[in-house]
Protein backbone atom coordinates (compact mmCIF):
# COMPACT_ATOMS: atom_id res chain seq x y z
CA UNK A 1 0.00 0.00 0.00
CA UNK A 2 2.81 2.44 0.86
CA UNK A 3 4.21 1.98 -2.66
CA UNK A 4 1.02 3.40 -4.17
CA UNK A 5 0.93 6.27 -1.70
CA UNK A 6 4.57 7.20 -2.24
CA UNK A 7 4.39 7.01 -6.02
CA UNK A 8 1.16 9.05 -6.19
CA UNK A 9 2.47 11.60 -3.70
CA UNK A 10 5.73 12.19 -5.57
CA UNK A 11 3.85 12.24 -8.88
CA UNK A 12 1.48 14.95 -7.62
CA UNK A 13 4.38 17.00 -6.23
CA UNK A 14 6.34 17.02 -9.46
CA UNK A 15 3.27 17.62 -11.58
CA UNK A 16 2.95 20.88 -9.63
CA UNK A 17 6.57 21.66 -10.48
CA UNK A 18 5.80 21.00 -14.13
CA UNK A 19 2.97 23.49 -13.88
CA UNK A 20 5.43 26.14 -12.70
CA UNK A 21 7.61 25.48 -15.77
CA UNK A 22 4.59 25.82 -18.05
CA UNK A 23 3.50 29.00 -16.25
CA UNK A 24 6.96 30.49 -16.69
CA UNK A 25 6.85 29.75 -20.41
CA UNK A 26 3.44 31.38 -20.76
CA UNK A 27 4.57 34.42 -18.76
CA UNK A 28 7.44 34.90 -21.22
CA UNK A 29 5.47 34.34 -24.42
CA UNK A 30 6.04 38.02 -25.30
CA UNK A 31 9.63 38.32 -23.97
CA UNK A 32 12.09 39.04 -26.81
CA UNK A 33 14.57 36.24 -27.42
CA UNK A 34 13.07 33.92 -24.79
CA UNK A 35 13.71 30.19 -25.18
CA UNK A 36 10.97 27.96 -23.76
CA UNK A 37 11.90 25.50 -21.04
CA UNK A 38 11.50 21.78 -21.60
CA UNK A 39 10.54 19.45 -18.73
CA UNK A 40 10.21 15.68 -18.42
CA UNK A 41 9.34 13.02 -15.84
CA UNK A 42 11.48 10.05 -14.91
CA UNK A 43 11.38 7.31 -12.28
CA UNK A 44 14.06 6.92 -9.61
CA UNK A 45 14.47 3.97 -7.22
CA UNK A 46 14.18 4.57 -3.49
CA UNK A 47 17.49 3.49 -1.97
CA UNK A 48 17.58 2.10 1.55
CA UNK A 49 18.48 -0.88 3.68
CA UNK A 50 16.06 -3.22 1.93
CA UNK A 51 15.54 -4.37 -1.63
CA UNK A 52 14.93 -1.47 -4.07
CA UNK A 53 11.31 -2.38 -4.71
CA UNK A 54 10.01 1.17 -4.49
CA UNK A 55 10.35 4.05 -6.93
CA UNK A 56 9.26 7.65 -7.01
CA UNK A 57 8.67 10.16 -9.79
CA UNK A 58 10.72 13.28 -10.37
CA UNK A 59 10.36 16.16 -12.80
CA UNK A 60 13.45 17.67 -14.31
CA UNK A 61 14.14 20.55 -16.68
CA UNK A 62 15.83 18.83 -19.58
CA UNK A 63 16.91 22.03 -21.28
CA UNK A 64 15.48 24.61 -23.62
CA UNK A 65 13.92 24.76 -27.05
CA UNK A 66 16.47 26.57 -29.22
CA UNK A 67 14.19 26.90 -32.24
CA UNK A 68 14.56 30.44 -33.68
CA UNK A 69 11.58 32.76 -33.30
CA UNK A 70 10.22 35.27 -35.85
CA UNK A 71 11.90 38.69 -36.10
CA UNK A 72 9.87 41.81 -35.35
CA UNK A 73 10.53 45.22 -36.88
CA UNK A 74 10.90 47.95 -34.24
CA UNK A 75 12.91 50.68 -35.97
CA UNK A 76 14.62 51.45 -32.66
CA UNK A 77 18.34 52.15 -33.08
CA UNK A 78 19.25 50.26 -29.89
CA UNK A 79 17.46 47.09 -30.95
CA UNK A 80 19.18 44.23 -32.76
CA UNK A 81 18.16 40.65 -33.51
CA UNK A 82 20.40 37.70 -34.25
CA UNK A 83 19.54 36.34 -37.68
CA UNK A 84 20.15 32.61 -37.33
CA UNK A 85 22.31 30.93 -34.71
CA UNK A 86 24.31 32.82 -32.10
CA UNK A 87 24.10 34.84 -28.91
CA UNK A 88 24.90 38.28 -27.48
CA UNK A 89 27.53 38.18 -24.73
CA UNK A 90 26.82 40.13 -21.52
CA UNK A 91 28.67 40.61 -18.25
CA UNK A 92 26.94 39.69 -14.99
CA UNK A 93 28.04 39.51 -11.37
CA UNK A 94 28.89 35.84 -11.86
CA UNK A 95 30.78 36.18 -15.14
CA UNK A 96 29.96 36.08 -18.82
CA UNK A 97 26.51 35.00 -19.95
CA UNK A 98 24.53 34.86 -23.18
CA UNK A 99 21.15 36.09 -24.36
CA UNK A 100 19.11 36.40 -27.55
CA UNK A 101 17.34 39.54 -26.31
CA UNK A 102 18.86 42.42 -28.25
CA UNK A 103 16.82 45.23 -26.71
CA UNK A 104 19.56 47.47 -25.32
CA UNK A 105 19.72 50.79 -23.52
CA UNK A 106 22.39 53.28 -22.44
CA UNK A 107 22.83 54.06 -18.75
CA UNK A 108 23.83 57.40 -17.21
CA UNK A 109 27.52 56.52 -17.57
CA UNK A 110 27.14 55.74 -21.27
CA UNK A 111 27.47 51.96 -20.89
CA UNK A 112 25.47 49.79 -23.25
CA UNK A 113 23.30 47.45 -21.18
CA UNK A 114 20.39 45.05 -21.47
CA UNK A 115 17.00 46.02 -20.10
CA UNK A 116 17.72 43.83 -17.06
CA UNK A 117 20.92 45.76 -16.28
CA UNK A 118 23.60 43.38 -17.59
CA UNK A 119 26.53 45.08 -19.33
CA UNK A 120 26.69 44.28 -23.04
CA UNK A 121 30.14 43.06 -24.02
CA UNK A 122 32.12 44.05 -27.07
CA UNK A 123 35.08 42.12 -28.43
CA UNK A 124 37.33 44.36 -26.33
CA UNK A 125 35.15 44.67 -23.24
CA UNK A 126 32.14 46.84 -22.35
CA UNK A 127 30.99 49.36 -24.95
CA UNK A 128 30.61 53.03 -24.04
CA UNK A 129 28.41 55.35 -26.08
CA UNK A 130 29.38 59.07 -26.01
CA UNK A 131 26.73 61.58 -25.04
CA UNK A 132 24.55 63.02 -27.82
CA UNK A 133 25.42 60.21 -30.21
CA UNK A 134 23.11 58.37 -32.56
CA UNK A 135 24.27 54.80 -33.12
CA UNK A 136 23.84 52.22 -35.85
CA UNK A 137 24.38 48.50 -35.33
CA UNK A 138 25.74 46.76 -38.41
CA UNK A 139 25.11 43.17 -39.55
CA UNK A 140 28.49 42.08 -38.15
CA UNK A 141 27.86 43.73 -34.76
CA UNK A 142 29.90 46.87 -35.48
CA UNK A 143 28.52 49.91 -33.66
CA UNK A 144 28.93 53.23 -35.46
CA UNK A 145 28.06 56.57 -33.87
CA UNK A 146 27.22 59.96 -35.34
CA UNK A 147 27.56 62.95 -33.03
CA UNK A 148 24.40 65.05 -32.92
CA UNK A 149 26.63 68.08 -32.35
CA UNK A 150 28.54 67.40 -35.59
CA UNK A 151 26.75 65.09 -38.04
CA UNK A 152 29.88 64.90 -40.19
CA UNK A 153 31.70 63.08 -37.39
CA UNK A 154 31.25 59.31 -37.67
CA UNK A 155 32.97 57.17 -35.01
CA UNK A 156 33.57 53.44 -34.71
CA UNK A 157 32.49 52.68 -31.13
CA UNK A 158 33.34 48.99 -31.09
CA UNK A 159 31.92 45.66 -32.09
CA UNK A 160 29.50 43.51 -30.15
CA UNK A 161 30.83 40.19 -28.94
CA UNK A 162 28.71 37.65 -30.78
CA UNK A 163 29.22 33.99 -29.90
CA UNK A 164 27.94 30.69 -31.21
CA UNK A 165 28.73 27.92 -28.69
CA UNK A 166 27.26 24.44 -29.00
CA UNK A 167 23.80 24.52 -27.42
CA UNK A 168 24.43 21.10 -25.87
CA UNK A 169 26.95 22.76 -23.57
CA UNK A 170 24.65 25.58 -22.45
CA UNK A 171 22.46 25.80 -19.38
CA UNK A 172 19.94 28.40 -18.28
CA UNK A 173 20.54 30.28 -15.04
CA UNK A 174 17.95 31.53 -12.56
CA UNK A 175 18.31 34.98 -14.15
CA UNK A 176 17.14 33.64 -17.52
CA UNK A 177 20.59 33.99 -19.11
CA UNK A 178 22.54 31.09 -20.58
CA UNK A 179 26.06 30.05 -19.63
CA UNK A 180 28.47 27.33 -20.66
CA UNK A 181 28.45 24.37 -18.27
CA UNK A 182 32.24 24.37 -18.40
CA UNK A 183 32.29 27.86 -16.90
CA UNK A 184 34.52 29.12 -19.72
CA UNK A 185 33.77 32.13 -21.90
CA UNK A 186 32.85 31.34 -25.48
CA UNK A 187 35.04 32.86 -28.22
CA UNK A 188 33.65 35.51 -30.56
CA UNK A 189 32.29 34.18 -33.84
CA UNK A 190 32.38 36.05 -37.15
CA UNK A 191 29.59 33.82 -38.50
CA UNK A 192 26.86 35.40 -36.34
CA UNK A 193 24.81 38.00 -38.22
CA UNK A 194 22.52 40.73 -36.91
CA UNK A 195 19.46 42.58 -38.13
CA UNK A 196 19.42 46.14 -36.80
CA UNK A 197 16.19 47.83 -35.74
CA UNK A 198 14.59 44.45 -35.09
CA UNK A 199 13.97 42.08 -32.19
CA UNK A 200 13.52 38.33 -32.07
CA UNK A 201 10.30 37.27 -30.45
CA UNK A 202 9.75 34.44 -27.96
CA UNK A 203 9.61 30.90 -29.34
CA UNK A 204 6.92 29.89 -26.83
CA UNK A 205 3.78 28.47 -28.44
CA UNK A 206 0.99 29.73 -26.13
CA UNK A 207 -1.59 27.27 -27.50
CA UNK A 208 0.69 24.28 -26.94
CA UNK A 209 1.55 25.49 -23.44
CA UNK A 210 -2.12 25.87 -22.56
CA UNK A 211 -2.72 22.29 -23.71
CA UNK A 212 0.24 21.17 -21.57
CA UNK A 213 -1.23 23.04 -18.60
CA UNK A 214 -4.57 21.25 -18.96
CA UNK A 215 -2.78 17.91 -19.30
CA UNK A 216 -0.72 18.56 -16.17
CA UNK A 217 -3.84 19.51 -14.22
CA UNK A 218 -5.51 16.25 -15.21
CA UNK A 219 -2.40 14.29 -14.24
CA UNK A 220 -2.47 15.99 -10.83
CA UNK A 221 -6.14 15.08 -10.39
CA UNK A 222 -5.37 11.42 -11.15
CA UNK A 223 -2.56 11.36 -8.56
CA UNK A 224 -4.86 12.84 -5.91
CA UNK A 225 -7.51 10.25 -6.75
CA UNK A 226 -4.93 7.48 -6.30
CA UNK A 227 -4.05 8.88 -2.88
CA UNK A 228 -7.72 8.89 -1.94
CA UNK A 229 -8.10 5.31 -3.20
CA UNK A 230 -5.11 4.19 -1.13
CA UNK A 231 -6.68 5.82 1.93
CA UNK A 232 -10.00 4.09 1.28
CA UNK A 233 -8.28 0.72 0.82
CA UNK A 234 -6.32 1.15 4.07
CA UNK A 235 -9.50 2.08 5.94
CA UNK A 236 -11.34 -0.96 4.53
CA UNK A 237 -8.43 -3.28 5.42
CA UNK A 238 -8.34 -1.92 8.97
CA UNK A 239 -12.07 -2.60 9.35
CA UNK A 240 -11.67 -6.20 8.11
CA UNK A 241 -8.81 -6.82 10.52
CA UNK A 242 -10.76 -5.34 13.39
CA UNK A 243 -13.77 -7.51 12.54
CA UNK A 244 -11.67 -10.70 12.36
CA UNK A 245 -10.02 -9.89 15.66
Amino acid sequence: MDRLIYTAMSGAKHTMLRQSTISNNLANSQTPGFRSELAAFRALPVLGGVLPTRAFVTEQTTGADYTPAPLMQTGRELDAAIDGDGWFAVQTGTGEAYTRNGSFEIDAAGLLKTRSGAVVLGENGPITIPENTRITIGPDGTISGVSLDDVTQNNDLGRLKLVNPAVAGLERGSDGLFRQRSGEAAPASADVKLAGGMLEGSNVNPVAELVNMISAQRQYDVQIQLLQKASDNARAAAQVMAFNA
